[in-house]
């Protein structure tokens, strides 16, 4: 039998070490994968105006549409969790990567709501199982202390993806129409699989777990600049220990428990605020007198000052810790939902102006939040169940998501001020949930070892 000559700490050599070139590239790499994600998430908001007309529907044929595109998140995410945690991080995203590419693909030749609404519950399992694979790779790519910063930067391509997604359906809806905008957003996200399968090694913790992957874990070591003798074994003693076992009965039991719950009710509350805007901001905006390219950009729009809010909160996180950032923009996010309600919808002059520019900061504020809210529930739980933790938070809310969009037409028709209080309410929500939350990522230079950091 071969002797081993070195036992490694796999954790402490990564969370103590420098964050090479290589493992930002792979932190890169990984994140594309979300920019996929967070236009098919928004895709069928840009397309509802243009379907409407095409079938000769109301807009509240599409309430359950939406909602069982969520409901196929929340069935994905915790599988696709649970995938990752058991056969690794990197098949688990490339599989959910091609579902809802092909899927994606295949919408754009229906002709019924029933079709559109099978349809997209299989996109969302797709979509719902990208996010967690991708949240769980990054954070074990990187070091302790950028560890949130890399997660929050990753999320960033959700509302970029949101974001570009806007200005392509801007210019594709009124000249080729939604099933071109379908096809673009099928191909694409099939392609970057691929590129997946060729680029992306798996998490050298989940190799570090595995005493058949420990040759192939010292060759990604190596490019990651952190060269190991021939033969080491490997061990993962930071953080929090965990059982072993990915699923929900670890995450509420102790240590576990409390932030759990925390996570779960902000998450649930959080993300039904973020898919009341996916779903339906374009249909507010053109119930108030917005046509559909406008309606389009406005989506954008919000989506863009989610990407500023992204990176002004990863400096944030990272500089004073998560609880305070969070809080503070779980409450400014209410209160900017209220003050949308004080500017005029007009499509000339200063009025469309603000109007963009209140939606702007509304979505800087709630997108800095959400993302955060995945760093967070990356830090708070250990290696072995991380991937499932982030994913069960996902999916409750997912659950939350439902909700908003089953209920976004009926709100709609009560007019902008249901719209926008509702939106603040459930932000309110968001915060008490947060505030429960016990095992918040530190502060620049406390302990980063300190809760879930493994």
């Amino acid at each position: 039998m071969e002797q081993v000559s070195v036992t490694t700490d796999i954790g402490a050599l990564l969370d103590r070490g420098a964050w090479t070139s290589y493992q930002k590239y792979l932190t890169s790499l990984a994140a594309l994968a979300v920019i996929f994600d967070g236009f098919d998430i928004q895709i069928l908001g840009f397309a509802i105006p243009s379907l409407t007309r095409e079938w000769g529907i109301a807009r509240s044929a599409f309430a359950p549409v939406l909602a069982l595109g969520l409901a196929g998140m929340s069935a994905g995410s915790p599988f696709a969790g649970y995938c990752g945690d058991r056969y690794g991080r990197r098949p688990a995203l490339i599989g959910c990567l091609m579902l809802f590419g092909l899927v994606t693909v295949a919408t754009a030749f229906i002709h019924s709501v029933a079709a559109l609404a099978v349809l997209r519950f299989l996109t969302g399992m797709g979509a719902g199982g990208a996010l967690p694979n991708v949240s769980a790779l990054v954070a074990e790519f990187a070091p302790a202390r950028r560890r949130a910063a890399a997660v929050k930067l990753t999320i960033l391509c959700v509302p970029l993806g949101g974001m570009l997604g806007g200005f392509i359906a801007a210019r594709v809806l009124p000249i080729w129409g939604w099933r071109a905008l379908y096809g673009i957003g099928g191909i694409l996200p099939l392609a970057f699989a691929f590129v997946l399968w060729a680029a992306l090694p798996e998490s050298p913790r989940f190799l570090a777990q595995r005493p058949s992957e420990w040759a192939r874990l010292e060759r990604l070591l190596a490019r990651m600049g952190r060269s190991m003798p021939d033969g080491s074994a490997f061990v993962d003693r930071t953080g929090r220990p965990g059982t072993g076992r990915a699923g929900i009965r670890e995450l509420l039991q102790a240590p576990l428990g409390c932030d759990t719950t925390g996570l779960w009710i902000a998450f649930f509350f959080c993300l039904s605020a973020v898919y009341l805007v996916f779903g339906w901001l374009p249909a507010m905006l053109m119930a108030q007198g917005l046509n559909v390219a406008s309606a389009s950009q406005g989506l954008a729009v919000h989506n863009s000052g989610g990407v500023l809010g992204v990176l002004l909160w990863a400096g944030l996180v990272t500089r004073f810790g998560s609880r305070d950032p969070l809080l503070s923009g779980a409450l400014a996010t209410a209160g900017s939902a209220l003050l949308i309600l004080l500017v005029p919808v007009q499509m000339q002059g200063g009025g469309r102006t603000l109007l963009l520019l209140a939606l702007g900061v509304n979505g800087l504020l709630i997108n800095a939040v959400q993302t955060s809210m995945y760093a967070l529930a990356a830090h708070v739980y250990p290696t072995a169940v991380r991937a499932s933790g982030v994913a069960f938070a996902a999916a409750v809310g997912r659950v939350g998501a439902i909700a908003s969009s089953l209920s976004g037409a009926a709100i709609i028709g009560a007019g902008a001020g249901a719209y926008w209080g509702t939106l603040a309410a459930v932000m309110l929500c968001t915060f008490a949930g947060l505030a429960w939350v016990r095992s918040h990522y530190p502060a620049l230079g406390r302990d980063p070892d300190r809760s879930a950091s493994a």
